[in-house]
C-alpha cells in the first residue's frame, strides 16, 4: 500500500487526504490550529457527490512525528511555504515524490531548492470549490479535478510516467479525477486564467463568482484579464486557446456561487497569496518584454488591501 503525507489539513488537503483514506489509501496528515478536534473526532466531508465521516485520521501537529511517507502533497498556503525546508526533510525517503498542490506560478522550483536534486516535485493544478468550514469539517460544493505534471528546472516538459499513471490512479479510485499533462508550465497558465481575474477581483469588488459574471461590466474585466495571461503564456510558447478561455467561462457561469480562496483569506485576516498568484506571473511575462497593465493594477490594489486593516 502506499503511504501518504498531507501537508495542509485544509479546503484541498482535508477533502483530497479524506477521499484517499475512504478508498482504502493509507493517510497521515500534519494539521495546525485543528489538531486536537481531527485528532479526537476525524475528519467531516460535506460533498456534493455524498457526505460521509472519517472517525479516526492520523493526525499530527509536529511533521517529526510522522513516518516518511512514498508520497507528500503539499496542501499549505503559498504564504507558509517558508516552513517547508523545516517539514520536508522529516517526510521524504530518497524514492519519495513531491506533489505541490498550490496555486501561482514558481512554487515548485522555489521548493525545489531545499531538497536534493534528485527528489521528484511534480504540481498538481485543483479545479475545485472547496472550503474549510469548521474544525476538521470541509465543504465541497463543485469540481474536484486535478491536472498533474512533473517539474523539471525552467519548466522543461516532462514525459508522462508509469509513476505518474500508478498514483494517479490511486486517486481516481477515490473519486477524484485526474488528468496528467506532459507541459507543467502550459498548466499553471491555464489554472491562472481562472484564479487571476476570480481571486484578484473577489476581494477588491468583494463579489462572489456569480455577481462577477452576472454584471456585464465586471464580465468584461475577467475577459481581459483572462485575455492578459493567454498573453504572458504564449510569450513561454504556450499556447491557450479562446475556445479555453470560454470554457472556464462557461464552468463559472454554472458554478455553485463561490467565495474564492483568496476572498476568504481576505475576509478571515489572513495573508494573501499574492506573489504565486500575481507577482511571479507578471516577473515572468516581464522576463519576456510582456505588459500585462489590467494585472498590475490589481496586483498593485491588492497589495494594498493586504496591508491595509480589513
Amino acid at each position: 500500500m502506499r503511504s501518504y503525507a498531507i501537508i495542509g489539513t485544509g479546503a484541498l488537503g482535508g477533502f483530497y487526504g479524506a477521499k484517499l483514506q475512504q478508498a482504502g489509501s493509507d493517510v497521515h496528515f500534519l494539521v495546525n490550529s485543528d489538531y486536537e478536534h481531527v485528532k479526537q473526532f476525524g475528519l467531516i466531508i460535506q460533498s456534493k457527490d455524498g457526505d460521509f465521516r472519517l472517525p479516526s485520521v492520523a493526525a499530527y501537529n509536529d511533521s517529526r512525528q510522522m513516518p516518511t511517507c512514498d508520497v507528500v502533497i503539499v496542501c499549505l498556503k503559498t504564504t507558509h511555504n517558508h516552513l517547508l525546508p523545516k517539514i520536508l526533510p522529516d517526510l521524504l525517503k530518497p524514492s519519495s515524490i513531491v506533489i505541490v498542490l498550490q496555486n501561482g506560478l514558481g512554487t515548485e522550483a522555489e521548493i525545489a531548492r531545499s531538497l536534493n536534486p534528485e527528489q521528484q516535485i511534480w504540481g498538481g493544478l485543483c479545479f475545485i470549490c472547496s472550503n474549510k468550514i469548521g474544525p476538521g469539517q470541509i465543504h465541497h460544493l463543485d469540481y474536484g479535478e486535478i491536472k498533474l505534471g512533473a517539474y523539471a528546472p525552467n519548466y522543461q516538459s516532462v514525459p508522462v510516467t508509469l509513476m505518474m499513471e500508478s498514483i494517479s490512479a490511486d486517486f481516481r479510485r477515490a473519486g477524484i479525477s485526474v488528468v496528467l499533462a506532459d507541459n507543467l508550465l502550459l498548466a499553471r497558465w491555464q489554472k491562472l486564467v481562472w484564479n487571476i481575474p476570480y481571486n484578484g477581483l473577489s476581494v477588491v469588488l468583494n463579489a462572489t463568482t456569480d455577481r462577477l459574471m452576472a454584471n456585464p461590466h465586471t464580465r468584461a474585466l475577467v475577459e481581459r484579464l483572462m485575455g492578459e495571461v493567454q498573453l504572458a503564456a504564449a510569450a513561454y510558447d504556450c499556447q491557450i486557446a479562446d475556445e479555453f478561455i470560454q470554457t472556464m467561462l462557461d464552468y463559472t457561469v454554472k458554478m455553485t456561487p463561490y467565495r474564492t480562496s483568496m476572498k476568504i483569506d481576505y475576509d478571515e485576516g489572513r495573508p494573501l497569496e499574492i506573489a504565486a498568484m500575481f507577482g511571479n506571473p507578471l516577473a515572468f511575462a516581464q522576463a519576456q518584454g510582456v505588459d500585462l497593465p489590467s494585472i498590475e493594477m490589481l496586483y498593485q490594489q491588492l497589495q494594498f488591501l493586504d496591508r491595509s486593516p480589513n
